[in-house]
């Protein structure tokens, strides 16, 4: 496969991605996937059934099949034959020719006759909340087929947690169950959409030529746009000033949440007294810290990044330090965030400041007012 038509795919699942993860209503996540899962694929026909009791399809939801036909069809499948095969083993299943794997049953009357087939399951935190059907892709379906639906899949497990956690909360009115609530969706979905970029971030480094690598920079950084979005819903939830965390624990979370997604080692030192920072500059600190780390944890390809925060005074004072290749700043780095960055210090009434050079690591200094 050519690099236009690997990136055009790629693409193609970060729109799909953000599309299922951008719904809010339980049923509209599942059809949004089973309508962006036959679209990256080609497929004629498409799936998705939930897993209930006893192993049993609760609900079914599908395309491609007219309304016309699924009268005559009659009852929805409950998860037999090759279904229930994905259903109990719970892995892929992609097959040339349906009607020959042995657990094949036959269709029934009405049904359309149907060949190439590629089942995924979709997991939801640590169950298989249901599975993905899909069959009849003109030439059949290929690895690539199966690992990109898979990696939609992951997504879409995450959006399923969201959806339900926010179905929760409308009949929530405790703060602290909001507050619970907003660490349980922090925990499941930032970290799968961690795993997705990082997965499309191995392939930009294998890329041969530049172009296609910053194209995939690319998609990684629109997928890290959908999670700012998520992190600020997520912030949203947590209403009491009283109840958010100080600085110094969330910093100590993001070191462990994102030392666990990379293979670089994270370390944190905090000193000071954070307790009556104002929740606005918390925030700000934190997401500009995330920024940083992010970025020398994607891109400099370092063993250890040092993170720092002391309260001084009238000052916070952050710093993030990478041991990686650094950069010439007259000539890279743009992409890389630097320059909102630097805006936003500048904003807050703060200073940023970049040391780095090439083969010297990176160190990124900022000082913000405490309030």
């Amino acid at each position: 496969m050519n690099g236009d038509t690997l990136i055009g795919r790629l693409s193609g699942l970060i729109s799909a991605a953000a599309a299922v993860v951008g719904e809010i209503d339980l049923e509209r996540v599942l059809r949004r996937l089973v309508s962006e899962a036959r679209a990256a694929t080609g497929a004629q026909y498409a799936a998705l059934g939930v897993i209930g009791p006893h192993n049993v399809l609760s609900d079914f939801f599908y395309e491609g099949v007219g309304e016309d036909v699924a009268k005559e069809i009659g009852a929805l499948p409950v998860g037999r034959g090759v279904l229930g095969t994905v259903v109990r083993e719970r892995r892929t299943i992609l097959l040339d020719d349906v009607t020959t794997h042995p657990d094949f049953q036959g269709f029934p009357p009405g049904h359309p006759e149907m060949t190439s087939f590629l089942g995924v399951p979709v997991r939801a935190g640590e169950s298989v909340f249901g599975n993905l059907y899909l069959a009849d892709k003109p030439g059949g379906f290929s690895e690539e087929d199966a690992a990109l639906v898979e990696a939609l899949a992951v997504i879409a497990g995450s959006a399923v947690n969201t959806a339900r956690l926010r179905e929760r909360l409308k009949s929530v009115a405790v703060v602290e169950d909001r507050n619970r609530i907003a660490r349980d969706l922090h925990d499941t979905i930032i970290q799968n959409l961690f795993a997705v970029g990082l997965t499309i971030q191995s392939l930009s480094d294998r890329m041969p030529d530049d172009a296609t690598s910053a194209l995939l920079n690319d998609a990684v950084d629109r997928l890290d746009n959908v999670v700012e979005d998520l992190r600020g819903y997520i912030y949203e939830l947590r209403v009491s000033d009283e109840l958010r965390r100080k600085l110094d624990q969330q910093l100590a979370e993001l070191a462990e949440r994102m030392g666990g997604a990379y293979p670089a080692e994270v370390v944190l030192e905090t000193s000071g007294d954070f307790s009556d920072i104002d929740p606005l500059f918390t925030e700000e600190a934190v997401k500009l810290v995330t920024e940083a780390l992010s970025n020398a944890l994607r891109h400099a390809k370092a063993n250890k990044v040092e993170i720092s925060a002391s309260s001084e005074g009238e000052e916070l004072l952050l710093r993030v330090r990478d041991d990686g290749i650094g950069f010439d700043p007259e000539h890279g780095g743009q992409g890389m965030g630097l320059v909102n960055m630097r805006d936003r210090v500048h904003r807050l009434g703060g200073h940023f400041e970049l040391e780095t050079a090439e083969g010297a690591g990176t160190t990124v200094s900022i000082r913000l007012p405490r309030s």
